[in-house]
């Protein structure tokens, strides 16, 4: 048998740009007189910006620290042992880059043992070991703290989690076994699945320690001196920590059952790492942390070599690196200052996005419409949910009365847009109206304002031709709900010039959105494809497969919401729209449904009544649809839509719509939520073979988003 450092080294071979972690013992003397301790702190060396993970050196160097405690407690030397990290990080788990690096399955294993065996002894030390959460934590961070006999927490710690699940792993050093027996089943359920699948959910300190997972909570500002006070006083025997009986009869079982109802809403047992996180929770009912252990390990192990985990780590590149640098942007030198911005239309989209601008740049925000009436009612509500903002304590009452001041409306576009820098439109999307709002604003404001457009699906060039400047207009698209959707593609107008697009590109970053470079294409990236998508759905339906059927073919996407559940949330009468631009642009590939249409006609908001609680098909709408008789199965429907699918992505690579496959994921991730286990769309596709079947290659190379050759 290999020895963990063995284990270790091995896989730090294999893994040569690792950020190294170093795990510092010193020695200092506890308060009250209660004994000499040893407090180790994990450091990188970097700031707050570089959280500290663990890679396979890493864990060796917390190894040889755990060595030199533990010889000191078996010798008496020290009457407690702990750990924590440097400033605002404790650790934020195993470091992803080297996992994309294994292709061999025992590679794997090793590194799930070699976190156990290193975790592990510090529950194993001859004194009782203190975890001390004073910053960031989240997997194999949280997981070195379960380890310990007892842990405290920072009032300040941002966030706190087990994002395993998310990414298609488990918690595989301690985390599934360890949390259920600490807090029980069904708060740990909580954590690694729920949480986990909500977005990737962060608790904050407080909500560590009224789970039980931590046994004291302390201010930020001087929390490891109030541990070590707190410790010195538990060693004493003057604080006793108490925790709850666990319950491992029917709750433990039921939580269970709950976790699995959780994975199959998410993803529809579509990807397996929840599953195999509740197996080993089920498992460790009866508190045999060994056999917990070992499988964890296995579970890490047959994931890290699933397709589904690379895509969680593709995707999660795309969001966190490729989203930082956008592809193709301009030099971004060339952007201009951004002083006023002015916003065309008071509706609904366009007052969320002079809420977003005024919360964002800070900088006077101007609204116009056609009366006042409707000016007023945008301004007003820009301002009613800035007091809900207050209400949250998510602004204080100085910030909340400095927003709503920079946010006015104005019935002549002279005076409200004479010296903004940036105006976009949100008004009615078709291009005569379009084309003659910007005709309007062109002749008031300043040479310089940049001119953008909230279109989803209309030719930005159109509109733009005939302005005396259309090097200045830029296609800025936003996602609905516009404060929950990160993507904004923006589009390059065939005259758009950098100046113009390095500007947009400085006031997305301004706003925090995921800026994605888009060609000017009939619909852009995401609705273009969701039409595709969409529409194939509309055929089977119309063809003949029943409603119901043409819905749950694609249920194995693990997508947020059904298609049809989609469509409610977009209205079908945008849905007939951009279906009725697509088949202008492309008829031999685009239809318009004319079921859908008739819903559109009859005014229905969508196919489903809710009334027992759960979507039914409306029976209004069931007396609309003219069907065929061709019915298909499920699979065959799935086959029709992905296929369809592949196909329009490979045209709108091939027509130069965004620079590279990954582009085409982070629009579908973060404009549309498709999950993160597919990693979008691509790595799905190549996968299940579709892309070769389709369009004789697959779309990204060997390696991206799969197990390297």
């Amino acid at each position: 048998m290999s020895t963990t450092a063995e284990l270790l080294k091995g896989a730090a071979e294999l893994f040569p740009d690792e950020v190294v972690t170093q795990a510092h013992v010193r020695h200092l003397d506890l308060p009250k007189g209660a004994g000499r301790f040893a407090l180790i702190t994990l450091d990188n060396g970097l700031d707050h910006t570089k959280p500290t993970t663990f890679g396979p050196q890493s864990l060796a160097n917390l190894n040889v620290a755990i060595d030199q405690v533990e010889k000191e407690a078996a010798d008496g030397e020290i009457v407690g042992a702990g750990i924590t990290g440097k400033p605002f990080i404790f650790a934020v788990g195993a470091d992803l880059k080297g996992v994309e690096l294994l292709a061999r399955h025992e590679d794997a294993l090793a590194i799930g043992k070699g976190g156990h065996d290193v975790f592990k002894r510090l529950s194993a030390l001859a004194v009782p070991s203190f975890a001390y959460y004073n910053g960031a934590a989240m997997g194999g961070g949280v997981e070195v703290g379960l380890h310990c006999t007892y842990r405290t927490v920072s009032k300040a710690l941002p966030a706190f989690s087990l994002p395993e699940v998310f990414l298609g792993l488990v918690p595989g050093w301690g985390g599934c076994a360890l949390l259920p027996n600490l807090i029980g089943a069904d708060r740990a359920v909580s954590v690694i699945i729920e949480n986990s699948l909500n977005q990737n959910k962060q608790l904050k300190g407080e909500q560590v320690f009224d789970l039980g997972i931590a046994d004291a909570l302390f201010e930020g500002a001087d929390f490891l001196e109030r541990s070590l006070d707190w410790t010195a006083a538990v060693l004493k025997g003057e604080t006793e920590v108490a925790r709850p009986e666990i319950d491992r009869g029917e709750a433990w079982d039921a939580a269970v059952q709950r976790g699995k109802a959780i994975a199959d809403s998410k993803v529809h047992g579509a990807a397996p790492a929840a599953y195999r996180a509740l197996d080993i929770i089920a498992a460790a009912k009866n508190g045999d942390l060994r056999q917990g252990f070992d499988a964890e390990d296995q579970a890490l192990a047959d994931l890290i070599m699933g397709g589904e985990l690379r895509s969680g780590i593709y995707a999660f590149n795309l969001v966190q690196k490729r989203a930082k640098r956008p592809a193709g942007a301009p030099d971004k030198s060339l952007a201009r200052p951004v002083t006023k911005v002015g916003v065309v239309g008071a509706g609904l989209m366009a007052s969320q996005l002079a809420l977003l601008f005024a919360r964002r740049l800070e900088v006077p925000v101007v609204l116009t419409d056609i009366d006042q009436a409707r000016i007023d009612k945008g301004v007003q509500y820009v301002h009613g949910e800035i007091d809900k903002l207050l209400l949250k304590g998510r602004v204080n009452q100085d910030k909340a009365n400095r927003l709503k001041g920079l946010v006015s409306g104005h019935l002549d576009k002279a005076a409200a847009f004479g010296d903004a820098d940036f105006v976009i439109e949100a008004v009615f999307e078709e291009m005569g109206v379009k084309q003659q709002v910007f005709a309007e604003v062109e002749a008031v404001v300043p040479e310089h304002a940049i001119l953008a457009t909230n279109t989803s699906s209309l030719s930005v060039t159109e509109m733009a031709s005939k302005l005396k400047h259309p090097e200045r207009v830029v296609g800025f698209h936003f996602f609905n709900p516009v404060a929950i959707l990160p993507l904004l593609e923006i589009v390059r107008a065939e005259q758009t010039d950098d100046a113009s697009l390095a500007t947009a590109f400085a006031v997305a970053k301004s706003l925090k959105k995921t800026a994605v470079l888009v060609k000017d294409a009939p619909a852009f990236v995401v609705n273009r494809i969701l039409t595709r998508f969409m529409g194939e759905i509309q055929n089977v339906i119309d063809e003949g497969t029943p409603v119901e059927v043409a819905e749950k073919a694609v249920e194995p996407l693990g997508l947020p919401m059904s298609p049809l559940v989609l469509l409610e949330l977009v209205g079908p009468a945008i849905g007939l729209h951009v279906s009725e631009t697509l088949h202008g642009a492309f008829p031999e590939r685009f239809t318009v449904s004319p079921n859908l249409k008739a819903v559109v006609e009859a005014g229905k908001r969508g196919f489903y009544v809710y009334d027992s609680g759960k979507p039914e098909l409306d029976p209004e709408v069931a007396a609309l649809l003219k069907q065929g008789d061709a019915v298909l199965t499920e699979e065959q429907v799935r086959d029709r839509v992905l296929d369809a699918v592949a196909q329009e992505i490979r045209l709108m690579l091939d027509e130069g719509v965004v620079a590279e496959a990954q582009d085409i994921d982070l629009c579908l991730i973060t404009g549309a939520g498709w999950p993160f286990h597919l990693g979008g769309i691509t790595p799905y596709l190549d996968r299940e073979g579709v892309s070769e079947r389709v369009t004789g290659k697959k779309f990204l190379a060997p390696g991206v988003a799969s197990v390297p050759a």
